[in-house]
Formats: structure tokens, C-alpha cells, sequence
């Protein structure tokens, strides 16, 4: 069965499976780089993974799912929680419908990691609201180093999963 034709993406124990794995990676490159991957100045590198969404939709669950449990382990507490969780979510669903016409796997990934860079002006939003310093400077400055550590991750993210597309079709 396509797993396209659900609303979630996941029809099969198999779909299941792929999304249980992408996620159980998203929560693992967390963990391993998360002396990086919190803050005002982050290189998340498990953002990598958004660039799946554009193959199947069924990673938005996946990494929606994944960046929650990250984020109770975040230094930000509940509002991470919440906020970012919700940025991920806005942003993935953003990604799969923005790339599911396009042809070409490089415009997909290209697009992918522009509107993931694009969105960090909400997690600039989070810090520039839980800091304890000017509004607009710290809006302004985090979402400079967020973009640009997005923008980072998301570009490796998407070079690495353009070359396993090569060998393994990511739509299945």
C-alpha cells in the first residue's frame, strides 16, 4: 500500500518502522551533539533529517515526534517543548507541501533547506521571549546563529540524504 495515501503517511507496519527508525536517529544525534544542539547558537545536526519529509510524509510525525522528546531535555524546559515542537511541525508540513509537485530531488532538498532556515525566526521568537535581556536585539541575533547553524546542518543533512537517494529510493 502507498504509504502516501494516509493522512500520517504511515500504513504499514513497515512505514511504521522507517519513521520508529528516523526518529529513534533524530533523538540519538541529539543526544550525541547536544552540547551544541540547544540554544541561542545551535547546529542541531538530527535537523538533517527534515530533508526526508520531501521523499514521504510520514517522517513529519517521525521528526515532529522525535524533536518533542529532545526537547524535554532541553535547557529551555517546557516552552522548548511546545514552541519548538511546534516550529518543527509548522515547518516539515510547510517542506512536504511546498516539494510534493516538484520533480527534481535537488529542488526539493534546495527548498527544504531554505524554509528550514527561514522558520528559525520562531525559535528566535522563543529566546528573544525567555531572555532576560532587549526583545529585539536577541530576536535579531538568534535568529542570525540559529539560521545559520540550520542552514549548516540542514545543508549536510541534505547532501547526505540526496547521496543515499541515489542508491535507495527514499519515496518508498
Amino acid at each position: 500500500m502507498n504509504s502516501k495515501t494516509n493522512v500520517l503517511g504511515i500504513d504499514s507496519v513497515l512505514d511504521l518502522t522507517k519513521a520508529a527508525v528516523v526518529a529513534a536517529l533524530y533523538i540519538a544525534l541529539t543526544m550525541v551533539f547536544a552540547a551544541v544542539s540547544y540554544g541561542p547558537i545551535q547546529f542541531r545536526f538530527s535537523e538533517g533529517l527534515n530533508n526526508l519529509v520531501p521523499f514521504n510524509k510520514r517522517y513529519i510525525v517521525a521528526i515532529t515526534l522525535a524533536c518533542f522528546i529532545t526537547n524535554i531535555m532541553s535547557p529551555n524546559g517546557a516552552i522548548d517543548m511546545v514552541v519548538g515542537t511546534a516550529e518543527t511541525l509548522i515547518n516539515l508540513v510547510t517542506i512536504y507541501l511546498v516539494t510534493k509537485h516538484m520533480k527534481s530531488v535537488v529542488s526539493k532538498l534546495i527548498a527544504s533547506v531554505l524554509i528550514g532556515t527561514f522558520y528559525m525566526f520562531i525559535i528566535g521568537f522563543e529566546i528573544a521571549i525567555i531572555g532576560h535581556s532587549a526583545f529585539w536585539p536577541t530576536f535579531w541575533s538568534t535568529y542570525l546563529t540559529a539560521g545559520i547553524g540550520e542552514f549548516v546542518t540542514m545543508t549536510i543533512g541534505a547532501i547526505v540524504i540526496y547521496l543515499i537517494n541515489l542508491r535507495y529510493n527514499l519515496s518508498d
